[in-house]
């Protein structure tokens, strides 16, 4: 797993759809299991809502909890 991958879950944007503007690592599990049936697009977000659903998936949201900015 590529950490720089990782990180990106944390400040890529959903460009589109139903959850635009959220970040890839905050989209629900379900939103994510859609996805995985339907395809995931080309390039860059297809590789990184994948990785974010194979996270879900397999339960390791947790591994993305120290890399979260501390809240205010």
């Amino acid at each position: 797993m590529d950490a720089e991958a990782l990180a990106q879950l944390l400040t890529y944007k959903m460009p589109y759809g139903k959850y635009k503007d959220r970040v890839l690592a905050d989209l629900p599990g379900h939103y994510l299991g859609w996805m995985a049936r339907e395809g995931f697009p080309q390039g860059k977000l297809g590789s990184l809502l994948a990785l974010m659903y194979e996270l879900d998936h397999n339960n390791l949201r947790g591994l993305l909890d120290p890399l979260r900015a501390p809240r205010r």
